[in-house]
């Protein structure tokens, strides 16, 4: 092994971790080549995310846009598992920062990347039809393989506790303003409702787009990598971790399960029965 002089070692060592995204020595702080000082109290916190991850701030129209999908998404109750998980962490002792990231880790593919899984269905069916094809065909043709490789789910669509997803018309509607105003191409917002379409024909009730089609619609329509969908909907569900921790701390209790103990779980195992005289069975068995 070849022996490095003293400035290779600390060329070497500056390479270690080396980013396009913060440059700070004593004194400085620049985000993205931008002075701090300059992006405090003229970017939001919006266009702060967007620069952060695009490397470039957005217009004010796109940055619009992009918190209005952050918005919708900060919370869904109690009953959603990431928000019990946040409220229960609590009662078990857990401070702020663990109860956030004990609800955080259970955002993967089942609860919470839908909306990453949508805009992967959403790329392959424009990928499918092309800069001139029909959507409506191609939206037909990846469900199809969807349901021959045995997918029964189309993340983005339907939802088991709203008939109708009250925040999906009013992000689809933001998203035809800005589709009227030049901000986005419309391509996805088609491609959504391509899919909605192909899953509801021969149906006899509709199944309408929800929260992570309609998000999946914004983020595509903006750009962003399917995995920073994902990403940027954790930001925006921590919000919502955050606050109910809190108000937890607030409303004190301990050990706090999924249900209050006045209500059983259900017992599906076998009956009551006694545990067999084993030394006997033993020396039957010799």
């Amino acid at each position: 092994m070849t022996e490095l002089s003293s400035d290779q070692l600390v060329e070497a060592a500056q390479d270690w971790w080396s980013t396009d995204i913060v440059d700070i020595h004593p004194g400085y702080i620049a985000m993205r080549g931008y002075p701090i000082e300059q992006l405090i109290g003229a970017v939001t916190f919006p266009e702060m995310i967007w620069l952060m991850l695009r490397g470039e701030l957005p217009t004010r129209a796109q940055s619009r846009l992009f918190e209005a999908a952050l918005v919708s998404a900060v919370d869904h109750g109690p009953h959603a598992p990431s928000i019990a998980i946040s409220r229960m962490s609590v009662t078990c002792g857990l401070p702020l920062n663990g109860a956030m990231a004990s609800a955080i880790n259970v955002l993967d593919d089942v609860h919470g990347g839908a909306g990453q899984q949508c805009m992967e269905l959403y790329r392959e069916i424009d990928a499918e039809a092309g800069p001139d094809g029909d959507l409506h065909a191609a939206a037909r043709a990846v469900l199809g393989r969807w349901r021959e490789q045995g997918i029964r789910y189309v993340p983005g669509f339907g939802h088991r506790f709203h008939p109708l997803d009250p925040r999906a018309p009013r992000l689809l509607g933001l998203v035809d303003a800005a589709v009227a105003a030049g901000v986005a191409a419309g391509r996805y917002a088609a491609i959504g409702r391509a899919v909605e379409d192909a899953i509801s024909d021969g149906r006899a009730a509709r199944i309408p787009m929800n929260i992570d089609g309609a998000t999946a619609v914004i983020y595509s329509e903006l750009g962003f990598e399917p995995e920073l969908g994902r990403g940027v909907f954790i930001l925006s569900r921590s919000v919502g971790i955050l606050a109910h921790a809190w108000e937890q701390m607030g409303q004190g209790g301990r050990i706090k399960g999924p249900m209050p103990k006045q209500i059983p779980y259900r017992y599906t195992g076998v009956a009551e029965r006694d545990v067999p005289d084993l030394e006997s069975d033993s020396a039957a068995a010799r």
